[in-house]
């Protein structure tokens, strides 16, 4: 499965990377999932997205929580709390 990654404000940055858009294993079914591979690419990712550091996502524009599905061309948003404009 492909889907669109978006990275804002602090992500963008700590991650060096607005968007990608990965081809995920057959093991990733639900944000969760997704969550816990980009983590296993260690280093910042682990330390950004470990459980207690203040991020949002959204899958095609709608907030969503870790036991959403995911599925073909989804639009997967990872972004702080609060954003400025």
């Amino acid at each position: 499965m492909r889907i669109r990654l978006l990275y804002f404000a602090r992500l963008r940055e700590v991650f060096a990377t607005a968007e990608e858009t990965p081809e995920l294993p057959d093991t990733v079914l639900t944000l969760a999932d997704l969550l816990d591979w980009l983590s296993r690419r260690g280093g910042i990712w682990s330390e950004e997205l470990s459980p207690g550091r203040a991020y949002r996502v959204a899958i095609n524009q709608d907030l969503a929580t870790r036991d959403a599905p995911l599925h073909e061309n989804d639009e997967v948003a990872l972004f702080p709390p609060v954003t400025g404009g």
